[in-house]
């Protein structure tokens, strides 16, 4: 019996499991909000047009969210998202998301704790954009992930 090669990647697919994939290979970010909450919407454009598929769930017991994903308390801000089994809470930078997608760590989440003016959906034109922390959280007390100054990267 001859396999071709379109039967054996379709095979491949199938071994790998279910994942929730866009076209470009970029998995979906389910983001949980607060209905009344604007700035998470504009997160996850952010997140969106650095061709992340998202998926909206409102949900006005969004704090019963966070602590069913293990989000510790200090760290809590206003939205809370899913990505191949990590969470983002707050407004996490997609550079730092694919950081955390193409390392996998042994953690269980990014957050950036309240709301950094600059940071994605929190940018305010003509306002300085704050320097914030990405962290990191798991089993470990939280540790600085990426440092940033608005939507920049910055060193170390």
């Amino acid at each position: 019996m001859m396999i071709n090669r379109r039967a054996a990647l379709a095979a491949m697919v199938m071994a790998a499991g279910p994942r929730s994939l866009s076209a470009a290979g970029r998995p979906l970010v389910v983001v949980h909000k607060d209905p009344s909450c604007g700035c998470c919407g504009a997160w996850a454009e952010h997140v969106a047009a650095a061709g992340y598929p998202t998926r909206i769930v409102e949900d006005a017991r969004i704090n019963a969210v966070k602590a069913r994903l293990g989000v510790p308390q200090p760290l809590w801000s206003c939205h809370t998202a899913e990505v191949e089994g990590f969470v983002l809470e707050g407004h996490v930078p997609a550079e730092a998301l694919a950081r955390l997608l193409a390392e996998r760590p042994a953690i269980r989440g990014l957050a950036v704790p309240g709301m950094p003016v600059g940071s994605p959906g929190m940018e305010v034109p003509g306002a300085d954009p704050d320097t914030y922390e990405v962290m990191a959280f798991g089993e470990a007390q939280p540790s600085m992930f990426m440092r940033f100054r608005g939507g920049v990267a910055l060193p170390g």
